[in-house]
C-alpha cells in the first residue's frame, strides 16, 4: 500500500474515532456539539437516520433498550456496517485477498435494502399506533 493512502486511512480512522470518543462522552440528546438533523430541523419529519447518534450513544454505554428506542434499524445495520468498513480497511492496508470474509449481497439484495430504508422513513412518520413507535424516543415513554 502507498504511503499516501496509509496516512489517509490513518486520518479516517483518526477521525473516527474521534468521532466514537466524542459520542461515549457527550449525549446528543443534550450536548450543542451534534446538529440537530437537517431533515427533522427543516420539514419536522423523522428521516431513516434520526435518532442514529443517540443510538450509538447509548450502544457505546451498553444501554441496547434505549438505542433500540432512538433508531432500531441503527441497532440491527451497525455490526454490518462496522464489519464491512473493518473489513475494507483490511483490504486496503494488506492488499486484495488478505482482508476479512467480505460480506456480499446481490444487487436485488441492495435495492430491498434500499427500499426497507425508505420505507421505515415513511412509516416512522405515521402519526398512529403502532408506527409512532418508531418515532425516536417515543418508546420509552412506556
Amino acid at each position: 500500500m502507498e504511503t499516501r493512502n496509509r496516512r489517509l486511512l490513518a486520518a479516517l480512522f483518526g477521525a473516527g474515532a474521534v468521532g466514537v470518543i466524542l459520542l461515549r462522552v457527550f449525549d446528543p440528546a443534550t450536548s450543542r456539539i451534534f446538529p440537530p438533523c437537517p431533515v427533522w430541523y427543516l420539514t419536522g419529519w423523522y428521516c431513516p437516520g434520526c435518532g442514529s447518534l443517540r443510538a450509538i450513544h447509548q450502544l457505546l454505554h451498553g444501554n441496547l433498550q434505549a438505542a433500540w428506542a432512538m433508531n432500531p434499524l441503527t441497532v440491527i445495520l451497525l455490526p454490518f456496517i462496522c464489519y464491512g468498513l473493518v473489513s475494507h480497511a483490511v483490504i486496503a492496508i494488506r492488499g486484495q485477498g488478505n482482508g476479512l470474509p467480505r460480506l456480499f449481497l446481490p444487487a436485488v439484495w441492495i435495492r430491498a435494502l434500499c427500499a426497507l430504508i425508505v420505507l421505515y422513513g415513511i412509516v416512522r412518520n405515521l402519526p398512529f399506533y403502532p408506527f409512532d413507535l418508531l418515532a425516536p424516543g417515543a418508546m420509552l415513554r412506556f
